[in-house]
């Protein structure tokens, strides 16, 4: 665990976390960085933007970048279709939409439970996943880092 990821939980009561999966695969993130969870929404494509940029959105007069979560993590592209979610967050100062297959549950952790991200050889695991939370019936939840996801070109499209 790194100082920064230990000095954002609360020992005493620990983190509140949102789990979401893409491609069979349980992911989470900071609740508190969760502002709402909307129903996919066909994005308007912007030209020369990244893969994983699957373009804009109009809520509530503003324009939100979506990002295809599945494809900024490596993954593929996701085939969007209705049952797809968007979950609001705000990265630093900016809103993303990331688009992601469902939203399962808010679930709260020990910190002592939370296991570093492994030593893979890639310097992008280690800036995208904070830690890794076991679950129930063996399974892993890896704990996106929202601050390391947003680009340069989803700054550009912000």
């Amino acid at each position: 665990m790194t100082d920064d990821t230990a000095m954002s939980i609360d020992n005493k009561h620990g983190q509140e976390l949102i789990s979401f999966s893409i491609a069979s695969q349980e992911y989470c993130v900071d609740v508190m960085s969760v502002r709402e969870i909307r129903g996919w929404t066909q994005a308007t494509t912007l030209p020369a933007s990244p893969e994983h940029v699957r373009g804009v959105i109009n809520l509530r007069g503003s324009v939100l970048p979506i990002v295809d979560l599945s494809a900024r993590l490596g993954l593929g592209t996701t085939a969007s279709s209705a049952r797809n979610v968007i979950i609001v967050v705000d990265i630093g100062d900016k809103q993303v939409g990331l688009l992601v297959d469902a939203v399962s549950e808010i679930f709260t952790i020990d910190p002592k439970t939370m296991q570093p991200a492994p030593d893979v050889g890639s310097e992008a695991v280690r800036r995208l996943v904070k830690g890794i939370l076991p679950a129930e019936g063996g399974k892993l939840i890896s704990w996106i880092a929202l601050e390391n996801a947003l680009t340069d070109g989803l700054a550009n499209a912000a």
